[in-house]
Formats: structure tokens, C-alpha cells, sequence
């Protein structure tokens, strides 16, 4: 329960400098926590946004004589019988004199308290007596991080263009196939956070082009936010996100939902505003964000404009005057073609809302009350199709919300409910609790209406959007022994009207169990399946009859993994990861082994991986987290055969300034041409090479 605090531990562990009252900080396996929370992909995520979203929650150090159950819950290091003990300790004998005494507090064992002490603190460390702009100017989190990343083949975008026949020449790249990414950051714990992040990616030319915003890079993004000025407890300007209740109206872009961490991770937490420093280009807000907090009440007010990338359509009203409308939105952040140019920037998105807060001053309650209006400068009508004939239509939206959480001894209680302009509801029920020392439950019970329309809403659900679905969830978690855990969750679900490639109601399952052991700090095993069930529509087969049937679609999933630290400079892990799929009576199945090693020596560290990988279709794809430079994420699906290799290096030059350099290839013997479209690369392999370097300003 207590995996969450791994995102944190890849900053933590180069940047951050140790306080009085705690221990040196350890580097954790990153990868672990990822699969964790994402133990099968299913789909293309941005995971570098969700990261960043992560981080920034948890980069400020939790202080434990102040945080409410609320936001000791939000942290994910804690299970409810032991923030329910926290909390009666402080209550009984005032505030935490050490952060060691922790081990007063009852339930909290050794290796709870090793974990969790990094990411608490005894108060703020801030030097307030300095002026605000000498603490900015002297502050050690302050950094300049480069990147680049290249594909060597060559692929069909960057290629001289040709002519058909009828005299049209075939669309390019416009830029080079290098990536740039450049960010500035300065940061303190409950104090600020000021930066900028810049962004080109592979075909996008370098140009300054103010009508389409290109300055140099395709994408610039900037943050200045300020805590606890006065009763101000948050101030932000620039770009930023925000997070309430349980995200039916202020979601903050992400949503942790179902994973091995079977128990927690349902459950959202009203964490407020927070700076946005992804290079995803939508999603975030740009204006002011500010947050007041008087007593137990605490009030958000959000103002927002941001341009939007989309494609346009043109009609002719009753008067034969041209009237331009948003056919649709471009959420790829790809601007490399002529017709991708043509999208960025084409529209302006108008958003003002709030949220008003009551949090007890035993901090066991809290409620709430969300609303959001947005407007577009043009009105959105999509191409009607079967299933999108309850999405939203029109110019502007308006939806709110109330949400209740309630710590009752060992339970966390929690809900939401929102209504949006078209009339539609989003209701999500719930609660966390620990039935004993050892074991841990969850229930999740959510129903979104088909015409529910929430933009920034991205709440727990089976679907990317809380939208035409119902369904509950079960989690469960087991300590039998210390050296045991075993996870699992059961979520059914129903969609009553169509979805895309789905042309009729429809429902489906899904389930996970995991057996972890740990017979010891350096030896760890674990077994981990995982099946799923949807409906999909059968092919057309020209027979007469229905034009659409649907059928189960049937995938399971499993990996086997054994991890072993040898010695302090040697690691090594063994995985052995497989699939299936039984789709309309067709079987198919997919298989990979994979070989980690790292060793660390001086200033170095040197990780590699070795994988083969057989599958029979792209329904049997499979995912494997992989290694990558500092805030960078890797997690490719592989389909077909072949084999996967990398090599990533890490040296540290000085206190300054270290460097990341990662090699990576695959070579498939199933095929000559990889990928399709502009995309397409003439051979049967492909290489990347990523180069990371990191400038700390005053170390």
C-alpha cells in the first residue's frame, strides 16, 4: 500500500538534500512502481505526463504534525488504520518532537516508517527571514535540464517528396527527425515553484512563427507559483492543473485507477492546484489559479485562457453567410505536416470555475463543491456517427459537483456527485478499510450518464472519459505472513449505450491477482495474471443479416519476475511475461523473456536489458517497462518477433552536473517494413539513442 512513494524517489534521490530530523535517502527501483500502477497496458499513455502530474503532489514533504487524514491519505504511504492512529497520537500527546518517534505510534513498524520517512517533515525549512527573491536566487533546487532523442532509420516523413501521377506531390516532414526538450526549474517545499518547459519533437521544424506560437521550439510552457502568502495558500500563474473530490470536474490529468495496488489507488484526493510542467499540450490550464484559506473553509478560484490545436469545418447558414465550426480536437501535440500545422492554435478555450471547501477541525471531514464553465470561440459539432450522438455538441459547458469524505475509524468514506449542462449525472460512491493488520479492502461503485460532459473530469472508470458507463469495483489485499502479500481486484462494468467499435450496449470483467515474497531485503518473486473481457463488433462479412454484431473479447495476461541484489553494485531481474486473446472462437497468444542487469561503480552506473518476444497478433501485444534517462519514460509494446536490447549510462561529472546516454534496438525477423504512413521505416530494425544532461545551478 505503501508503493506510491516510489515516483517520488527519481528526484528525491540525486536532487534533494537531507533535513536534521531524517535519515539518508535511498534510490528505489522506479520500475516497480510503474507496473504497480499500470501492471498491463492496454492502450498509448503519456506516461511522462503522468509522472510529472505525480511529482509535483509529491515533491513537498508531508508535515506530519499538521496533514489531515485527507492528506495523509492522498499520500499513499499510509493504510487507514495507521492515519487513524497517527492522528489519536498526535491528539493524545501533542506534536512529533522527531520524526523517529514515530515508532511510538501503534501499527507503525520498522518497515513502514523506513519508507515513509523521506517524504515527511516536522514543518517547513524554508528561511523566511530572506526576501522572497534571495531565496529564489539561492535556492539549491534549482536546474537546467537538456535532452535530445533520435530514431536513425530513416523513416518515410523525411524523405524527398514525390508525385503521383496526377501531378499532387505527397505530404513530408517539415523539420528534422531530432527531439528537443529543455526545462528550467526552481523549486521549494511550501514555498514556490517558478520555470518553463520547451519542446520540439521529431519533424517539427525549428522557426519563429508568432501566428502559429513557434518560437524556436514547437511547444513553450511556464509556471510561477507562490504558497502561503498570508491566507493565500496557493497563487499560481502560468500553466497549472487542478484536483478535487474525486475528479468528476477537476481531474489533474490523470487518473491511478486499477493496478496491483489493489486497495488504495481508487480513491482521489482534493489536493488543490499545482503547478503544470509537462510537454503534453493540452489538458492543463493557462491564466490564474488562487486558493484562500480562512479557518476550516478554504475557497479556489480558476481563470483560464488557452489556446486549443483543432481541425475546422465550414457550413452555410439560412442567410448563406459561412459559419466556421470545431470539427474536432488534435490532443497529439504533433505539428511535423503541413495539415498538423494547420490544427495548432486554432481555437481559444475561455475556462472559469472554483471550488469551495469545509475541512473539520479534527480533519476526519471534508466536503466540498466544484463547478467549471467553459466556452470555445467556435462552436464543436462532430461528424455524426451511431455512437457519438450524446457527446457534446454547442459553444459552452457548465458542470458541478458536490463531494463528502469521511475518515470513520478504520473506514475512509468518499464520494462525489457532478451534473453537467446537457443534464447528465456522474455519481462515484466509495471507501478504503483496513478490516485487520492484515488485511486491506476497497469498493468502488461509479455510474456516468451518456450525455455526462466533463472536460477536465477523469475520475475512476474503465473508459478513458467518465462517460456511458457503470460498474463496481472490488479490491482486496492479504498480509498472511511478513514475507507475503497477496493483491487482487474484480471490476465489472456496463456500457448502456454504443462505443467506438462497439455498436450495441454492452458490458465486461476484469480481474488481477498477484502473490508477492519477500523472503528477505535483497530477494524478491512475484506471480501476477490478469484477465479481461469486453465486447467488440464483428467484422462485416457481406452475408445479410445485422450489419453489426458484437462478441467477447477475451485477453489474459501474466508475469512471472524474480529480482535479486547481489551485492550494492550488482542487480539483476528475470521476467518471463505472456498473453492470449480469444476473440470469436480465434485463439492467439503472445510470449516474451526479458534479462535486467545494473552495476554501479564509482561515478557510474550502467543498466541493461536483453528481451525476445514472440506474439501472434497485435491483440496479444505486450508491454515491458523499460529503463530510460532522468523524467524519461519507456514502456513500448511489442508484436510480432524479435528481440529488444538497451544500455543506458549515468555519470556524474560533478556536484553539478551529471549525464544520461541510453542506446536501445529492436530487430524484428517477421518483417521488412516497420510501421505505416510517414512513419514507415524500409528495414527490419530500429535504434534510438537518448542523451540527457543535467545542470544544477548551485551545487
Amino acid at each position: 500500500m505503501k508503493t506510491l512513494i516510489l515516483i517520488v524517489c527519481l528526484s528525491f534521490c540525486l536532487d534533494s538534500y537531507v533535513h536534521a530530523q531524517q535519515p539518508p535517502q535511498k534510490e528505489i527501483d522506479l520500475e516497480s512502481f510503474m507496473e504497480r500502477l499500470f501492471p498491463v497496458q492496454d492502450e498509448d499513455l503519456d506516461y511522462e505526463a503522468i509522472y510529472e502530474v505525480l511529482l509535483q503532489l509529491y515533491l513537498n514533504p508531508i508535515d506530519v504534525n499538521r496533514a489531515n487524514a485527507e492528506i495523509l491519505a492522498s499520500s499513499y504511504l499510509l493504510d487507514p488504520r495507521q492515519i487513524s492512529n497517527l492522528i489519536a497520537y498526535r491528539t493524545k500527546f501533542g506534536p512529533l518532537i522527531s520524526l523517529y518517534e514515530l515508532q511510538a505510534v501503534p501499527e507503525f513498524d520498522l518497515k513502514t516508517i523506513e519508507q515513509i520517512l523521506p517524504f515527511l517533515s516536522l514543518g517547513t525549512t524554508s528561511n523566511q527571514t530572506q526576501s522572497f527573491w534571495k531565496r529564489v536566487k539561492n535556492e539549491q533546487q534549482a536546474y537546467f535540464l537538456l535532452r535530445h532523442r533520435r530514431t536513425w532509420e530513416t523513416r518515410k516523413g523525411f524523405t524527398p517528396a514525390d508525385t503521383s501521377s496526377t501531378g499532387k506531390i505527397s505530404s513530408r516532414y517539415l523539420g528534422d527527425p531530432n527531439e528537443f526538450y529543455l526545462r528550467f526549474r526552481v523549486q521549494h517545499a511550501r514555498d514556490f515553484s517558478l520555470g518553463f518547459t520547451l519542446d520540439k519533437d521529431p519533424g517539427e521544424p525549428f522557426t519563429w512563427d508568432g501566428k502559429t506560437a513557434r518560437y524556436g521550439f514547437n511547444f513553450f510552457s511556464f509556471h510561477f507559483t507562490k504558497y502561503y502568502v498570508g491566507k493565500w495558500k496557493t497563487i499560481a500563474l502560468g500553466d497549472f492543473q487542478a484536483q478535487f473530490g474525486q475528479g468528476l470536474v477537476f481531474g489533474a490529468g490523470y487518473s491511478l485507477g486499477k493496478g496491483a495496488e489493489t486497495v488504495p489507488t481508487v480513491r482521489r484526493s482534493s489536493v488543490g492546484i499545482l503547478p503544470y510542467t509537462a510537454a503534453l499540450e493540452f489538458g492543463f490550464f493557462r491564466g490564474a489559479g488562487l486558493t484562500y484559506q480562512s479557518g476550516n473553509w478554504q475557497s479556489s478560484l480558476i481563470a483560464s485562457y488557452a489556446p486549443r490545436d483543432g481541425r475546422t469545418s465550414s457550413s452555410l447558414d439560412t442567410l448563406s453567410t459561412e459559419d466556421l465550426t470545431i470539427s474536432s480536437f488534435n490532443q497529439s501535440g504533433l505539428h511535423r505536416t503541413s495539415s498538423e500545422l494547420a490544427t495548432k492554435n486554432q481555437f481559444r478555450e475561455v475556462s472559469l470555475g472554483g471550488n469551495l471547501q469545509f475541512t473539520s477541525s479534527s480533519g476526519k471531514l471534508q466536503a466540498g463543491s466544484n463547478y467549471l464553465f467553459t466556452r470555445f470561440d467556435h462552436s464543436w459539432i462532430k461528424a455524426p456517427t451511431l455512437y457519438n450522438q450524446f457527446d457534446f455538441a454547442g459553444q459552452s459547458n457548465s458542470v458541478g459537483s458536490l463531494y463528502l469524505n469521511y475518515n470513520w475509524k478504520n473506514f475512509f468514506l468518499f464520494g462525489e456527485s457532478a451534473f453537467s449542462q446537457s443534464g447528465g449525472k456522474g455519481s462515484v460512491v466509495g471507501f478504503i478499510s483496513s478490516l485487520s493488520k492484515q488485511v486491506d479492502f476497497s469498493l468502488l461503485w461509479r455510474k456516468y450518464d451518456s450525455n455526462f460532459h466533463s472536460f477536465y473530469g477523469n475520475s475512476f472508470s474503465e473508459s478513458t472519459r467518465p462517460v456511458n458507463e457503470q460498474g463496481i469495483y472490488l479490491g482486496i489485499q492479504v498480509k498472511p505472513i511478513p514475507k507475503w502479500k497477496i493483491n487482487a481486484y474484480y471490476d465489472f462494468f456496463k456500457f448502456p449505450w454504443l462505443r467506438y467499435r462497439v455498436y450495441a450496449p454492452s458490458k465486461g470483467y476484469e480481474w488481477l491477482g498477484r502473490i508477492s515474497f519477500q523472503p528477505n531485503r535483497n530477494l524478491t518473486a512475484f506471480f501476477q495474471i490478469r484477465e479481461e473481457q469486453k465486447d467488440r463488433n464483428l467484422s462485416d462479412s457481406g452475408e445479410s443479416g445485422l450489419p453489426y454484431q458484437i462478441r467477447p473479447l477475451n485477453k489474459v495476461n501474466g508475469l512471472l519476475s524474480l529480482e535479486y541484489q547481489v551485492s550494492k553494485a550488482f542487480f539483476f531481474r528475470s521476467r518471463i511475461l505472456f498473453s492470449r486473446v480469444n476473440y470469436d472462437n480465434q485463439k492467439s497468444s503472445g510470449f516474451m523473456v526479458l534479462q535486467d542487469a545494473q552495476y554501479t561503480f564509482s561515478k557510474f552506473r550502467i543498466t541493461g536489458r536483453i528481451a525476445l518476444f514472440d506474439t501472434d497478433d497485435y491483440d496479444t501485444r505486450l508491454y515491458a517497462f523499460e529503463n530510460n534517462v532522468l523524467w524519461t519514460f519507456s514502456i513500448p509494446a511489442f508484436a510480432g518477433q524479435g528481440m529488444r536490447y538497451y544500455l543506458l549510462a549515468q555519470y556524474q561529472i560533478n556536484s553539478q552536473i551529471t549525464t544520461y546516454f541510453r542506446f536501445s534496438k529492436t530487430s524484428y525477423t517477421d518483417r521488412e517494413i516497420i510501421s505505416s504512413g510517414l512513419q514507415q521505416i524500409d528495414g527490419s530494425s530500429q535504434s534510438e539513442t537518448t542523451l540527457l544532461v543535467r545542470y544544477m545551478l548551485h551545487r
